[in-house]
């Protein structure tokens, strides 16, 4: 811990004693879920002071927790008190295993436990979000909000010597979130070979993926507060510092299990508050007068409104929950992306040391190459299965029709637009190296319902990890890809045999098929769930509006990741951000 950092925590102490109290129990919006966009909502509301918002939150604080605020600490807070430790339903595509999907429960929600990546999105993602019926949702509208909450950290010369670079009309410089490098980033050769290796299988270097356009190798950025040589979750930024607005309330420890419904406006019902249960076990109502605003993330946010009377009739007849909204979209289209790792003994005589952040974004043709053409062919003339497939176990809540063209979407943008397949991290563990990746645009889909009536036990949640072609195609394209690179000088010179999986387990020559069986039995989830409750129009299978209301509903929005209806290139948090800022100019507007 630097000498720097214990004055911070003491005057945050002090400051932020019993930040964490709520008295009255009506609102005029109550937020669900005191992560990374409920904190947005709330700070970005409260700046009226006549506006009362109460976060209820099912953690506490993390403040002086080391698991989230060291910045080397990423892992340490995984399967502690802070996690909520979601477990699969079996995966029917992979050998039956079932996984666990890390996702923060404290003040800043998974903003405290994740890698503190920074990198947004392909701008092309964002349009599409747009062309998909979502009107206002595009790059050109979303961009500024990036801005809004962004404060980015000039890097010193030596993190430029080390390796960091930006644009700087990509950033925003007032925003509550400091986002940029530390101080201790390891300041030797390693990017520049990482960086020549990767031009010389003709992969570009990136100044700054976060403008919109993403392919190529950078050293990112990470949400830290540089001088204090900590982690800025979404708590330091948009929650602590603003704890002395009266109209700010927090309740935490407290588990909201249903919304309250007063009277139906039209054929909208209107939700009055909610209920919640407190870690002694107490039953607690809280009254909102104008919106609940649900921000519990894609596996928390459909199992409050199922748990509601939100959703399919045919689920929630299941529990004998009484039908408020029939939405049959709400869990479904659910959908993360597959995690492998490939390491290599080194050369190096000594342990590397410093903290890093290298990433190359690839697209199809730096992937597949010559073989690019073909691999389109083949994709294109699956879009009919996988579209059925995938109709097929959404429970009625998406057409065939309707995924046919959502996927030749997605398929334009990988194949025509060409935005990035991969993302590709690398790292040194010792004196050896490490590559750690994810296809970025799976074509499955899964979902996540309750399992029960009861609000403490876990919905069910299958992300059909492995169950597209493409999906595979994709995971086995990138770990050879991976496998070249390390092949191709000047890398080359700085490993000696791959480790994982090795030639011996998956040789040289090795099928796709081979490939693939390794993978399976070595991938893990990469914690990035979205679209559970997807804006789309209602008629198109969307479970929100593009002003993120719930359809069916007069007065409860959605602000977190699972109202994305596709997923995105770059890391979640960074959209989230910006998205959260949006909706709470969206929610101004709507009330005046």
């Amino acid at each position: 811990m630097g000498p720097y950092l214990w004055p911070l925590l003491l005057s945050l102490c002090a400051c932020f004693a019993n930040p964490i109290e709520q008295r009255a129990t009506t609102y005029d919006y109550i937020v669900v879920g005191g992560g990374t966009t409920g904190l947005v909502v709330a700070n970005r509301l409260t700046e009226n002071t006549q506006v009362s918002v109460l976060v209820i939150e099912a953690g506490a604080s993390a403040l002086n927790n080391p698991e989230v605020y060291l910045t080397n600490g990423y892992g340490q807070a995984l399967d502690t008190a802070i996690d909520y430790q979601f477990m699969t339903a079996p995966q029917k595509y992979a050998g039956n295993t079932q996984k666990t999907l890390h996702a923060g429960k404290a003040i800043g929600g998974t903003s405290t436990i994740n890698g503190e990546s920074y990198t947004r999105a392909q701008d092309v993602q964002i349009d599409a979000w747009g062309q998909l019926g979502n009107n206002g949702w595009n790059w050109a509208n979303l961009f500024p909000y990036y801005l809004k909450s962004e404060s980015y950290e000039i890097p010193t010369t030596a993190m430029k010597s080390a390796g960091a670079s930006y644009v700087s009309s990509y950033h925003g410089y007032s925003g509550p979130l400091k986002n940029g490098y530390v101080y201790d980033m390891a300041n030797d050769t390693l990017p520049h070979v990482f960086n020549t290796t990767i031009q010389n299988l003709g992969v570009p270097f990136n100044q700054d993926v976060n403008g919109g356009k993403m392919r190529g190798f950078m050293v990112y950025p990470r949400t830290v507060d540089t001088v204090q040589n900590v982690r800025e979750d979404a708590g330091r930024a948009y929650y602590y510092p603003y704890t002395g607005r009266s109209n700010l309330h927090m309740q935490v420890n407290t588990t909201v299990t249903k919304i309250l419904w007063a009277t139906s406006t039209g054929s909208n019902v209107t939700a009055s508050g909610v209920q919640a249960t407190s870690a002694s076990g107490a039953i607690q109502t809280y009254q909102a007068t104008k919106e609940v605003i649900l921000a519990a993330g894609s596996l928390k946010t459909p199992q409050i409104l199922e748990l509601s009377g939100v959703g399919n009739p045919s689920i929630l007849s299941k529990y004998n929950i009484p039908v408020k909204v029939g939405l049959p979209a709400v869990g479904e289209n659910l959908v993360d992306q597959i995690n492998n790792a490939l390491g290599y003994s080194g050369t190096a005589k000594t342990a590397y040391t410093g903290q890093r952040g290298y990433v190359v974004y690839p697209n199809v043709t730096d992937i597949f190459g010559s073989s690019t053409a073909s691999v389109a062919s083949s994709v294109k003339s699956a879009i009919p299965s996988h579209a059925s497939a995938v109709a097929a176990q959404s429970n009625n809540a998406s057409t065939v029709a309707q995924l046919q063209s959502e996927f030749t979407t997605q398929y334009n943008l990988l194949f025509q637009s060409q935005v990035p397949v991969a993302e590709v991290i690398f790292y040194p563990s010792g004196t050896s190296l490490a590559s750690e990746y994810w296809a970025l645009l799976p074509f499955a889909r899964g979902n996540v319902h309750i399992s029960s009536s009861d609000p403490t036990v876990q919905p069910t949640i299958n992300p059909n990890y492995w169950m597209l072609g493409w999906d595979q195609e994709a995971q086995v394209g990138t770990a050879k890809w991976i496998r070249k690179l390390f092949g191709t000088a000047p890398l080359s010179s700085l490993v000696t045999t791959e480790s994982s999986p090795g030639t011996a387990t998956v040789p040289t020559t090795a099928s796709d098929s081979t490939w693939a069986t390794w993978l399976k039995s070595k991938y893990r989830p990469n914690y990035h769930t979205v679209g559970s409750v997807a804006m789309k129009p209602r008629a198109s299978g969307g479970a929100v509006s593009d002003r993120l209301v719930v359809y069916g509903t007069s007065n409860v929005r959605v602000v977190d990741a699972s109202i994305w209806p596709t997923q995105l290139c770059g890391h979640l948090m960074s959209t989230l951000y910006a998205v959260a800022e949006r909706a709470a100019d969206l929610i101004k507007q709507d009330n005046p």
